[in-house]
């Protein structure tokens, strides 16, 4: 207490300096209604990027469970986009329903792509009731298929894998042909296979084709990017410009068509007739 007293008589000058400082300051204020307005808008200023900052901090330590519940919705929403039956049909809440198609999000936990066969690892397994040969996309667009699974995660075949072949197609003139690439570089893939009578041009969208039992009609994959005749001059070899940047994905969802064993059953039937 004596330090504080003894703090006091030594700056008492610079002290009453102050107390009259504030005082005119607080009359020029409140007389003046300009300096009023001026200083309530400074302070809101200083009170509204203090509560913007801690908005912010609050937001980024929220942001595991925003984006969970994010990924869900977009699983919600993809079932009910890739279970419509047409454009004009009724809306109807397809989750509610035995769908052809089931959509689980899950992240990615080990991502390759600069390798000539790429593998991504996901956080989802058997106990989620994933299996080979489902399919994997984003929200942009696909990723690859799942080849292998044990109880908590999966291995993906990505499409930047030179023994991935994914049927695919042009949107606008539905000619389809596969998905391949030839491991040169991570944002361009190739569809080969299309006829030479197919009509398009660059930029033009590919997306799948539906002809297999992974995919969706439809999923986004990516733009023309250029394109030539191969060596038979009757197929168009087309260089696609991935929507997906294969480098930089976090969240997936996989598909699960409820059909597929039955459609393996009877295709293995046919095989060994």
């Amino acid at each position: 207490m004596q330090q504080i007293i003894n703090f006091i008589i030594r700056n008492k000058n610079f002290l009453l300096f102050l107390l009259l400082f504030s005082i005119s300051i607080v009359f020029t204020i409140q007389s003046h209604s300009y300096h009023k307005s001026k200083f309530i808008n400074s302070a809101n200023f200083l009170t509204g990027g203090v509560y913007n900052s801690v908005n912010n901090i609050s937001d980024y330590f929220n942001l595991r469970s925003q984006n969970n519940l994010l990924a869900e919705e977009n699983k919600q929403l993809k079932s009910l986009l890739y279970n419509k039956a047409t454009k004009d049909s009724t809306y109807i809440d397809s989750l509610s329903f035995n769908n052809k198609y089931k959509f689980t999000s899950a992240n990615i936990i080990k991502n390759s792509y600069a390798l000539s066969d790429n593998v991504l690892l996901l956080n989802r397994g058997k106990n989620d009731s994933i299996h080979e040969d489902f399919g994997v996309i984003t929200s942009k667009g696909i990723l690859g298929i799942v080849n292998k699974t044990s109880k908590n995660f999966a291995t993906v075949i990505s499409i930047l894998n030179t023994t991935s072949n994914i049927s695919a197609k042009l949107k606008k003139s539905n000619h389809y042909g596969s998905l391949k690439w030839n491991g040169k570089n991570s944002r361009i893939t190739q569809l080969v296979d299309i006829p030479k009578i197919a009509n398009f041009k660059t930029g033009d969208t590919i997306v799948t084709s539906g002809l297999s039992s992974i995919f969706p009609k439809g999923i986004p994959i990516g733009t023309v990017s250029d394109f030539k005749l191969d060596n038979t001059e009757n197929y168009y070899e087309i260089n696609v410009l991935l929507f997906n940047d294969m480098t930089n994905i976090e969240h997936v969802y996989i598909i699960k068509n409820i059909n597929l064993p039955e459609i393996k059953n009877l295709l293995n039937g046919i095989s060994n007739e």
